[in-house]
């Protein structure tokens, strides 16, 4: 996926978050760390100009809610939660890059739930790639990768990583 492709995406899942969420005041975006916060501001970006509201965005740290802490790259800490407003009655449209088993998910739900109970809770990711472990699946999704399990997604963010794409890398 190359930086158009990724840009209709995510105006994609924009578009499907302010129909459901049809302007409610109360709808806020939160980014799981590192690269769901810069998708979370792009998609508030563009609901903002589709519905005329001005989510607030924050940023969720899940590092210590992690199972995966024995796992490669499991139970990694990115930096601090910042989420500058109360989740009370808040819509929540949770941010991540790419869904894979589902822990993620499990553990930024536990991390919310410790700050706060929002009135209700959206999925968003940019890629789900299949093989769940958990019985969640994303409200908003920006393309489906089917993927084996050894294979990996590499979502690269302008933000983040200088540049937009995603790439499959297969084992060597």
């Amino acid at each position: 996926m190359r930086e158009r492709e990724l840009e209709l995406a995510l105006r994609r899942m924009a578009s499907e978050i302010a129909e459901i969420c049809a302007g409610d005041p109360h709808l806020a975006l939160i980014g799981v760390r590192t690269r769901g916060e810069p998708l979370a501001q792009r998609l508030a970006r563009l609901v903002e100009e589709m519905e005329e509201i001005e989510p607030p965005v924050g940023t969720l740290d899940i590092g210590i809610h992690r199972d995966d802490v024995d796992h490669p790259g499991g139970g990694r800490i990115f930096g601090p939660t910042e989420i500058g407003f109360d989740l009370a009655e808040r819509q929540i449209v949770l941010v991540d890059d790419v869904f894979f088993t589902g822990r993620t998910v499990r553990a930024a739900l536990d991390a919310l739930a410790e700050i706060g109970r929002p009135r209700r809770v959206w999925l968003a990711v940019l890629i789900d790639r299949g093989h769940r472990e958990l019985p969640f699946r994303p409200d908003f999704t920006g393309k489906n990768v089917p993927t084996a399990t050894a294979e990996r997604v590499n979502v690269r963010l302008r933000e983040v990583d200088g540049e937009d794409g995603v790439w499959l890398v297969r084992p060597a």
